[in-house]
């Protein structure tokens, strides 16, 4: 698991976090942060989940995907929509069923499962490996 200290001082981290950001970040610290604690929700975690390594699926889809109930479903999109880490876009084209809508991760949605909470159980995966080699 790799950790980048790229703008530090002298070789240590800034005193003040906002420092880590980058001088034209587009989000603050605290924007980061409330990614974070939206995909901390399992269920959020699952749809991100899903959206990242199935494409844009519509609710219906999701809904069958997770088992849950629309109203829950909805929620915890939004949840996600407002974070910034999933977007709700609206098909142009009609099909049988007119107009739909339907979601799909973001770039942060996919940076924030992939080297987020993904890269956390990748990290011990790779902890047990040197664990069990060491002590065999």
């Amino acid at each position: 698991m790799a950790t980048d200290h790229s703008r530090t001082v002298d070789g240590e981290p800034p005193d003040d976090p906002e420092e880590l950001l980058p001088e034209d970040s587009v989000l603050t610290l605290e924007e980061y942060l409330d990614m974070h604690a939206a995909v901390g929700h399992r269920t959020r975690y699952e749809l991100l989940y899903r959206l990242v390594h199935g494409g844009e699926m519509s609710p219906t889809e999701l809904e069958a995907a997770l088992d849950i109930d629309d109203s829950t479903l909805h929620y915890h999109l939004n949840e996600l929509v407002d974070v910034g880490l999933v977007e709700k876009r609206q098909r142009t084209d009609r099909g049988q069923d007119g107009l739909y809508t339907y979601y799909r991760a973001t770039v942060f949605g996919e940076m924030t499962l992939t080297d987020g909470v993904n890269e956390l159980i990748r990290g011990e995966l790779a902890f047990d490996d040197m664990y069990d080699s060491s002590s065999g």
